[in-house]
């Protein structure tokens, strides 16, 4: 039995996830590699603007968190500083994504929405609701983890759970 190929990313990268080690950032540093890694994988698949958008979205908030980490370590504060990371993180991707023709066609709709911007707002939610979600667990069992890797493999679960779910909705 061959496994279709849009399957196959949610497949590896939960590989990936799984067989790397923990970083001590949040989101965790094997995350945001795999996210970046499953992006790449995704448009070369030709896998759904819908499902890639889930990973971009979840980049970019993982590329958001870690900005932030950074300027925090280095110190550098300003009033503003977090919502202008956001703003310029999500206008860094979406502005030459409209402008290069991949977002913004009107015939690549999905409920109103262009299909990647969709995709998009739901992977950012959803990483960020897996994020909170081990924040939670870990807090329910005195400060430690369930599982190991249980940080790297819940966003990276829920995401491959999402793809796989709108892989289900529009096949």
């Amino acid at each position: 039995m061959m496994l279709n190929k849009k399957i196959i990313l949610p497949i590896l990268t939960l590989g990936g996830i799984i067989t790397a080690t923990t970083a001590k950032a949040i989101p965790c540093a094997v995350c945001s590699i795999a996210v970046g890694a499953s992006v790449g994988v995704a448009r070369w698949l030709k896998v759904d603007d819908r499902i890639t958008g889930i990973w971009v979205g979840a980049l970019l908030v993982s590329l958001i968190a870690w900005t932030i980490h950074y300027l925090d370590k280095k110190n550098i504060r300003f009033k503003g500083r977090k919502i202008l990371v956001v703003i310029l993180w999500y206008g860094l991707t979406i502005i030459p994504l409209y402008f290069t023709g991949l977002m913004g066609h009107t015939a690549n709709k999905f409920w109103g929405i262009d299909k990647l911007l969709f995709g998009i707002i739901l992977g950012s939610i959803i990483f960020i609701a897996a994020n909170l979600f081990h924040n939670y667990l870990k807090k329910q069992n005195n400060n430690k983890v369930y599982f190991p890797l249980q940080k790297a493999i819940l966003p990276v679960g829920f995401l491959a759970i999402a793809s796989l779910i709108i892989y289900l909705i529009i096949r």
